[in-house]
């Protein structure tokens, strides 16, 4: 049984962007909101601070809150694990969005359906790795199968101490951290939508 996870490792992120640039190109994702981000978040006074970079995405949980919120059977969990979305069967009633703590999922309005980050199951199902782990150009996004001993993220998993995103919530996430500096703890209360409550000059959510 294959358990499909992913690994970040927060030493050698560097805030490129080319992950979210990678993602909103393979999905054609609209403007203002995203499958997979980078938070920039800084702590310290000047003239002592430092700036974490924290890519965030769905965590495609052991225990997804999502999946058991959705009534119309349209949040489906996959052979290796990953949580999607059917778009036909979607009926728009936002119980998955409510309901997940990484604010993960979004309406893309053109599709008529609630999005969000599949591992790249279209590309991972071909033996391709997902768009944004080809893209990072620091390698510091490894993705595979968690169960496998002899599998890449299993031996980077094991051989550094993991963390996840918002662990008290207890949805186990696939998705994995490598954070020496407990970066995660000052996204705490973050998700991966950007707040746009406060639309930029110029731009529409």
């Amino acid at each position: 049984m294959v358990r499909l996870g992913m690994l970040i490792d927060l030493n050698t992120c560097i805030g490129c962007h080319a992950c979210s640039v990678a993602c909103k190109a393979e999905f054609d994702v609209p403007l203002g909101v995203f499958r997979d981000t980078v938070k920039y978040v800084e702590e310290g006074t000047y003239p002592q601070v430092t700036r974490h970079f924290i890519p965030v995405l769905c965590n495609h949980c052991e225990d997804a809150p999502c999946l058991n919120a959705c009534p119309t059977g349209a949040v489906l969990r996959l052979d290796g694990g990953e949580v999607t979305i059917d778009e036909g069967d979607c009926n728009l009633n936002r119980a998955c969005m409510s309901a997940c703590p990484y604010d993960a999922i979004y309406v893309d309005v053109d599709k008529g359906a609630a999005q969000k980050c599949t591992f790249c199951e279209h590309r991972t199902a071909q033996g391709r790795q997902p768009a944004c782990v080809d893209a990072c150009p620091t390698d510091c996004r490894i993705f595979g199968d968690l169960d496998d001993p002899e599998s890449v993220i299993a031996r980077k998993a094991a051989a550094n101490p993991t963390t996840a995103w918002k662990e008290d919530e207890g949805t186990r996430p696939r998705v994995l951290y490598v954070d020496p500096k407990n970066a995660l703890d000052l996204v705490a209360d973050a998700g991966v939508q950007v707040d746009r409550s406060v639309d930029l000059p110029g731009e529409r959510a």
